[in-house]
């Protein structure tokens, strides 16, 4: 009994001992004073003693280290102290997506500027001076390519620019298959106007249209989203906090320095109501930006598969090559056609032809795969794809969970050794939920849920827009401009839907009977040479593959 009651006395005197300790550390502001000039501040400024608060406006009222002149500095380093981790976790953030739009941006420039170097330097070595006479026929298709890469449909109608490059394609080997003939501009009119009739290249035409189609829409869309990230983000960046917002972040950083406990943390569910009446308006985002985020990552893995921007390119200069000798193989027929559809055109004299048009170095050689140029941008498609997919995956939920990304580590304290906004005890409110609609009973932030933020409002809408901009680049749609014609935001890479498509071709080019070319017999005096239908057949494949004669206008 004896050793019960000496062990409570003994505890007794512990607590007294311990609670004059400190009521004295509170009556004492040195601490305070240290702390307080650490952030900057006047040290002059706290009182050597506390003294009683009822001149406080926010903080409790009864002892205190804080003057009225203190609550207000510490309130303005408050602001600053709450925007600092948002502003962190925001700037790496944009730092992120600024360095992967570079990445994908440089990469798709890249591979054009190779595809274009490769077909030239291939056709400079097959062709050689009769490539170059005409070579502006593909670095405008280059062109052209680029400039819709960099500002869409609005500038380049990609279908309009591909069917041209093919009639023009067209056009010029057609001279040079008939050079026995002279050729009007409104005869080649004729034939450029049914080049898809006709069908002198096969079928690589409609291939590469698909192909080329779905990849730059797919590649712009793509790289007009990275872009859009930091810029949304900066944007709502700018959203200031509410004077309301301060004052509860002032409460729970600094009110703990009047009590004189200067390294006292908020408890952690504290810190969440705060931070989540704070960011409100910030967390309304999040369901469009995760919609969008979503539509991010289906369309990366379009660019992983059958819209891959890098499997287009890189062969473009052998499929162009072989749609030529898809030409070379049919000029006959093809020419047949079109001596029936448009007129049997006028014989050239022999004195107007030139030698030089009809002469070809050699059959398409193609260039083995270790001398084509190398990967652009140091990198491949897969490995820039596997990278963004990680960092889109981790942006999800950003605005939502910024509260609990902030209210972390030595920013709080766990269980009752925390400030709760008026002492050093447990917090008992209950955590609100995200969102504007979810602080109406916020018991620190007040929160108009009636008056949402007009910036956030606006992102919120921009990445609607641009999220059906990607669900429609992933089904090879460019809707990321008005369609001049029709509006009809027709599927692009869908196949041929103008009238000109749905004509059928025999009222214009009906089918002949298989041409068959006549022996020729030269004068055994002057060669002793006969022609076979093969070798003729051969002669006239030389010369188709001769495109790049000038054309005779």
């Amino acid at each position: 009994m004896k050793t019960a009651v000496a062990f409570a006395v003994c505890a007794c005197v512990v607590i007294l001992v311990s609670a004059a300790a400190e009521q004295q550390k509170s009556k004492n502001c040195n601490e305070v004073r240290t702390a307080y000039s650490s952030k900057g501040f006047n040290i002059n400024d706290v009182p050597n003693k506390g003294v009683h608060g009822a001149h406080l406006k926010v903080c409790p009222q009864g002892f205190s280290c804080c003057t009225l002149e203190m609550e207000e500095k510490l309130s303005q380093q408050s602001h600053t102290d709450l925007k600092a981790p948002v502003s962190q976790l925001s700037s790496s953030l944009q730092s992120t997506f600024t360095q992967r739009h570079q990445h994908f941006d440089q990469f798709f420039k890249e591979l054009l500027n190779n595809a274009e170097k490769s077909l030239h330097d291939m056709f400079v070595r097959t062709y050689g001076v009769m490539y170059v006479k005409n070579a502006e026929l593909f670095k405008h298709f280059f062109h052209e390519l680029r400039r819709y890469y960099a500002s869409g449909g609005a500038s380049v109608h990609l279908d309009g620019m591909l069917s041209d490059f093919w009639a023009e394609l067209l056009e010029r080997m057609f001279r040079l298959v008939n050079v026995q003939y002279e050729f009007s501009d409104a005869y080649m009119e004729c034939v450029s106007r049914h080049t898809e009739q006709l069908k002198p290249f096969g079928d690589v035409p409609r291939k590469l249209r698909l192909q080329l189609t779905r990849a730059f829409v797919a590649a712009r869309t793509f790289t007009l989203g990275l872009a859009l990230i930091p810029d949304v983000v900066s944007k709502v960046s700018t959203v200031s906090a509410s004077p309301s917002c301060v004052r509860a972040a002032m409460k729970m950083l600094y009110c703990p320095y009047c009590s004189g406990q200067v390294a006292l943390k908020p408890c952690k569910n504290y810190c969440l109501n705060v931070m989540r009446g704070c960011l409100a308006n910030q967390a309304d985002l999040d369901t469009e930006w995760n919609n969008f985020l979503d539509a991010m990552l289906s369309l990366a893995e379009r660019l992983e598969g059958p819209f891959n921007f890098e499997s287009v390119m890189d062969p473009i200069d052998v499929k162009i090559s072989d749609a030529i000798m898809n030409m070379q193989e049919n000029s006959m027929q093809v020419s047949q056609k079109v001596f029936q559809g448009c007129g049997q055109p006028k014989p050239m004299f022999r004195s107007k032809r030139s030698t030089k048009d009809s002469g070809f170095p050699g059959r398409f050689r193609p260039y083995s795969p270790d001398a084509r140029p190398t990967t652009a941008a140091g990198t491949n498609m897969d490995r820039l794809v596997t990278d963004v997919k990680k960092k889109l995956k981790h942006a999800k939920k950003f605005w939502s969970t910024l509260p609990d990304t902030v209210c972390v580590g030595d920013r709080v304290a766990q269980a009752d050794e925390c400030w709760n906004g008026t002492a050093k005890s447990r917090y008992e409110s209950v955590v609100m939920g995200s969102g504007l609609a979810n602080q109406v009973s916020n018991p620190h932030v007040e929160v108009d849920i009636t008056k949402p933020d007009i910036v956030i409002r606006k992102q919120i809408a921009v990445l609607k827009e641009m999220t059906s901009w990607l669900k429609a680049a992933h089904s090879g749609n460019d809707i990321t401009f008005d369609n001049e014609e029709d509006g009809s935001g027709e599927e692009s890479g869908s196949g041929c839907d103008s009238p000109s498509c749905k004509i059928d071709t025999d009222i214009y080019f009906p089918t002949p009977t298989p041409f068959k070319p006549r022996m020729v017999h030269e004068d055994k005096s002057s060669s002793g040479v006969r022609l076979s239908p093969s070798s003729l057949a051969l002669a006239l494949a030389g010369l188709a593959l001769a495109l790049l004669a000038p054309r005779a206008r």
